[in-house]
């Protein structure tokens, strides 16, 4: 389905749809962006492969997180510590807390995700550029 122009327009996505981004073992679907929100938040999915590792510990200077576990068991750094969220689990990760997430079991597991404000997307080719080049 085409996305929408504005974020007045109306968005329904079937499963797995989105702007899909490859990153090896971890794939990004994102569902609504900047462009659909006026840059006040970023939607996406992020899907990771059995045994597989995430982005690696990070932290956004200015950005709240939000993810909701939507299948398999993934383990969440907070801060210092590690999280095992099943499917259903809720997180909030404000701005300035150092975070990652990992898939460490043998089925896949993903979360939904809400990244604001919007405006995540715009650094999605440099990940999946370093991905390729370092994970590849």
């Amino acid at each position: 389905m085409k996305h929408p122009n504005t974020s007045t327009d109306a968005l329904i996505l079937p499963p797995r749809q989105g702007r899909t981004y490859d990153c090896g073992t971890m794939t990004a679907v994102f569902k609504a962006d900047e462009n659909e929100s006026d840059e006040r938040y970023s939607a996406s999915e992020w899907w990771l492969q059995p045994n597989s590792e995430g982005p690696g510990p990070h932290l956004h200077e200015e950005n709240d997180e939000l993810f909701y576990v939507i299948e398999g068991t993934m383990s969440f750094l907070v801060g210092d510590r590690w999280v095992d969220a099943e499917r259903g689990t809720f997180l909030r990760i404000p701005a300035r807390t150092m975070h990652d997430f990992t898939n460490r079991t043998d089925k896949p597991a993903a979360a939904f995700n809400v990244f604001i404000p919007g405006g995540f997307e715009r650094i999605m080719p440099s990940i999946v550029k370093w991905f390729a080049e370092n994970k590849g």
